[in-house]
């Protein structure tokens, strides 16, 4: 089983990144997730061609279980973000993945924004998010119990459907 944690924070070895990769262990705590921390691309994500870039868009086709993660900007999902998932193709580029979309933000108005905003894109591009996604608290993720609860009531679900979605590749 493959898992990848993709974070879109501008900021290296952000919350974001934290919280992303903690919901990809809880999820699958039998797997060590791949971690594609974007900003670490920062202006090769511009551009098309990319050595780097086009290898963090092969780990993140080729994995079966994707955390796509972001800060809640300006309210919506960041730009670093969606540079990088315009390296992939309409309908195709993220087929045979099982994508979660998870967002961090200061409080409640935005916590739709993971389905609403995050959610189609990621369709759009193939994926199967059949699982909801995810807002939490940049404060106080690590301590409010909001992380566990998702990944103990998803967990089996995501056990299933990443393999039944694998199969389709």
């Amino acid at each position: 089983m493959t898992v990848t944690v993709v974070a879109g924070n501008p900021k290296p070895a952000s919350r974001t990144l934290s919280a992303a990769v903690a919901l990809a262990e809880a999820l699958r705590p039998d797997t060590e997730p791949a971690v594609l921390d974007l900003v670490e691309h920062g202006p090769q994500l511009l551009g098309w061609g990319d050595p780097a870039v086009a290898e963090a868009v092969r780990t993140v086709a080729g994995s079966e279980l994707v955390i796509f993660a972001s800060p809640t900007f300006k309210a919506t999902y960041t730009g670093l973000l969606k540079l990088f998932l315009e390296q992939f193709d309409g309908g195709t580029g993220l087929s045979g993945v099982l994508a979660v979309p998870l967002m961090l933000g200061a409080g409640p108005a935005h916590a739709l924004a993971p389905d609403l905003l995050l959610k189609p894109v990621l369709v759009e591009l193939g994926a199967t998010t059949a699982l909801p996604g995810l807002y939490l608290s940049d404060r106080t993720y690590t301590e409010d119990g909001v992380l566990a609860a998702y990944a103990e009531r998803w967990r089996p679900v995501a056990h299933a459907l990443s393999a039944e979605v694998s199969r389709t590749k």
